[in-house]
């Protein structure tokens, strides 16, 4: 394989061409009719059985071009752009110079490269000191949480249905005097005073008592999710079973030792104080994080390739799709949902893609400027916590792996960078 390197009128954008000796390329497209003989239906001959010259003079000599040419530029160019210290961010341009059996396979392939961002002001950058505090209405708002998921259900008897009360209920739902799909239902348990019913419901089944029946009439809201019965007046047919009541338990040092290792209430809110100190401090520090690098982003010069934001869009809606499957849900039917197509999307996650690309870009030049380095015992000492963490302590492969410590040796290198920016930082 021979390579030239040669530059384009665009900025960040190289022009390779490429040339494939004859024998190499003759040898992808004999593997290429053996992989698809199979498929040739050809008159004189048993199907799949038919010489390679038979079926190229029956179909024409260009029938395994193109699969041969997809059979060996693919290595051909990643193996160029790797001796050339290539860094691309986008797809090639391929355009075929020539390509025939016999001869050299030439083509040129244009592509993106990665830019390199020049700073402007990144020391001294001066922004809000950010700092969340746990009050004690916070402690007390986690503490009424665990009450709340302790709390007991005690029946009530004596008394009718009040605010606060969950009632066990059977009801149906008419309007015009029809009943109508999914209005009802036997033996639900309705919070009254949590408004997941349609609103005047509720307020309705106040007062009603054990096996007591009434008609309770509302107003579908005119946003009702169903189209066919927003705006409009319903009537529900509804019977109190059960009512029930919560029962929280008290705040007390008894609760301490129900609910957790402490002894003391005391204890317990010393120990949620110090969790919740804990999560404000890493929002606090993300928080400050962001609002450095973007002040550094904004005094940057930097002109990032289309492909390159392609490129992190793709990877965006690769995380998408993932996290979609988790709920059995794909892409397709999710954007189906959203009223959207895949291009709305696409141009909805460019600015957050293009944000994304110059804080890299940022603290990589700051890396350099700063001459930051990661040590090789920092990374063996992160890859072993990762090890430890993936359950895969004795698995040398994993330990050793070259692409593994790359991306460890990244991670903790943009790391020190923004830590670096965050101490010289002026927080106001």
């Amino acid at each position: 394989m021979n390579c030239k390197v040669g530059k384009t009128k665009n900025a960040n954008e190289v022009k390779l061409e490429i040339t494939i000796e004859a024998s190499k390329f003759d040898e992808a497209i004999k593997k290429v009719y053996f992989k698809s003989a199979k498929y040739f239906n050809i008159p004189g001959f048993r199907k799949g059985k038919a010489p390679m010259q038979i079926v190229e003079k029956y179909y024409g000599k260009e029938i395994f071009y193109e699969d041969a040419f997809n059979e060996v530029a693919q290595d051909a160019l990643e193996e160029a752009v790797k001796e050339n210290n290539i860094e691309v961010v986008s797809r090639p341009d391929i355009d075929i110079t020539q390509m025939e059996k016999g001869k050299d396979l030439i083509f040129t392939a244009v592509m993106q490269t990665k830019p390199e961002a020049q700073l402007g002001k990144y020391k001294g950058i001066e922004i809000k000191k950010i700092e969340y505090n746990v009050t004690d209405h916070d402690i007390e708002h986690e503490l009424s949480h665990m009450q709340e998921h302790n709390a007991r259900m005690i029946s009530i008897e004596d008394r009718p249905v009040e605010s606060g009360d969950i009632a066990t209920i059977d009801f149906e739902g008419f309007v015009d005097g029809k009943a109508f799909e999914g209005g009802k239902s036997e033996g639900h348990d309705l919070e009254i005073g949590s408004n997941s019913f349609i609103p005047g419901f509720e307020d309705q089944v106040i007062g009603m008592k054990i096996d007591e029946e009434r008609d309770i009439k509302v107003k579908f809201p005119d946003e009702y999710f169903s189209k066919d019965l927003a705006g409009k007046d319903a009537t529900f047919k509804v019977k109190v079973h059960e009512i029930k009541k919560k029962e929280l338990p008290k705040l007390d040092d008894e609760f301490a030792k129900d609910v957790s290792e402490f002894d003391t209430l005391k204890e317990l809110k010393n120990s949620i104080k110090e969790k919740m100190q804990k999560e404000n401090d890493e929002k606090a520090k993300y928080e400050t994080q962001e609002a450095v690098i973007k002040a550094v982003c904004e005094n940057i010069k930097v002109e990032i390739p289309s492909g390159m934001v392609e490129l992190e869009i793709d990877n965006m809606i690769k995380d998408i799709e993932q996290r979609l499957s988790y709920q059995g849900l794909k892409l397709d039917q999710y954007l189906q949902m959203m009223g959207k197509s895949q291009e709305d999307m696409r141009k909805e996650y460019e600015p957050q893609a293009m944000e994304a690309i110059k804080s890299r870009l940022a603290l990589e030049a700051v890396i350099k400027a700063e001459k930051i380095e990661t040590t090789e015992k920092e990374i063996d000492e992160k890859i072993k916590e990762m090890a430890k963490n993936y359950g895969k302590e004795n698995d040398e492969e994993f330990l050793k792996n070259e692409n593994v410590r790359k991306y460890v040796k990244e991670g903790l290198t943009s790391e020190k960078a923004m830590e670096f920016l965050v101490k010289n930082a002026k927080m106001k």
